[in-house]
């Protein structure tokens, strides 16, 4: 187990009418290019969306993590994150994983660590973070499609979820947990310096510790393009098969091919505007 005493987290599946989609402003504040100057031995990187992405074919998955600390086996282990979330069940079996290791967890945050990610980032027994990183907290978010029934049954599901994110939150800061939920009903940003204040880091990070790849940034622009829309479609309630068949066809791509990103942020603004006036 953690070597600190951190709560597990129980957590079973949405009905199958909700998805989880990643958060479209985490998505455009993530840069993709921050990454560690230099990493260690036995250090396991999340430096993607948690969970399959359809986008890439890439993403972090808790089968990934569980391959890797298997690999590490009975050693200390650093995990170095950079993710703007995703997935929640995947984020909480991630945690539930790094939780279950036998030796110290170090977390570093490198760039971003935001809702399912900055779920992973409290299975640290240490949690380091750079003074420009950020750490972000909200309530879970899915798209939920059917009738009243179906949605009734939806938010009763989430409900236990926000609650044990709550006690998270609130079990690593020391604040009690109704101010770990107002943190998570106005989406909370984080930066370094306050995310150490609060008690949901213990450190900085040394100053030269992270790099940014700029080229790997510039590259991952137009796909997180095509992600924040499908964060935004999913708002409007169109279904994820819609959505990403639109995507494709606005792309000139295949729907069941990962599509080539050419739209640009303008372009993409655009179509936004003009689909929402639907």
């Amino acid at each position: 187990m953690s070597l600190r005493n951190l709560p597990e987290i129980q957590a079973g599946r949405l009905p199958s009418v909700c998805a989880f989609e990643a958060d479209a402003e985490a998505l455009e504040r993530w840069n993709a290019g921050v990454s560690a100057k230099d990493s260690g031995e036995n250090t396991i990187s999340i430096l993607d969306v948690i969970g399959e992405d359809y986008w890439t074919g890439g993403g972090v998955t808790s089968k990934r993590i569980g391959a890797a600390l298997r690999s590490i086996g009975s050693q200390e282990v650093v995990v170095e994150i950079n993710s703007p979330g995703g997935d929640f069940f995947e984020g909480v079996a991630i945690y539930n994983m790094l939780r279950a290791h036998p030796h110290k967890v170090t977390v570093r945050v490198l760039g971003l660590a935001a809702s399912a990610a900055s779920v992973i980032a409290m299975a640290g027994d240490e949690i380091q973070i750079g003074k420009a990183g950020f750490l972000m907290v909200h309530n879970a978010w899915v798209v939920a499609l059917g009738n009243r029934h179906d949605l009734r049954d939806a938010a009763e599901t989430m409900e236990p979820f926000d609650a044990a994110m709550a006690g998270l939150y609130a079990d690593r800061s020391g604040v009690m947990k109704a101010k770990a939920a107002e943190w998570m009903d106005s989406e909370t940003w984080f930066n370094g310096e306050l995310a150490v204040e609060v008690g949901l880091a213990d450190g900085f990070l040394p100053a030269d510790a992270v790099t940014e790849d700029k080229t790997k940034a510039e590259a991952a622009k137009g796909v997180n393009a095509t992600r924040r829309l499908d964060a935004q479609l999913a708002k409007t309630g169109m279904p994820r098969s819609e959505r990403r068949a639109l995507l494709a066809d606005a792309k000139g791509g295949m729907q069941d091919a990962a599509p080539a990103v050419t739209l640009d942020a303008g372009e993409i603004a655009a179509l936004t505007k003009g689909l929402f006036q639907l």
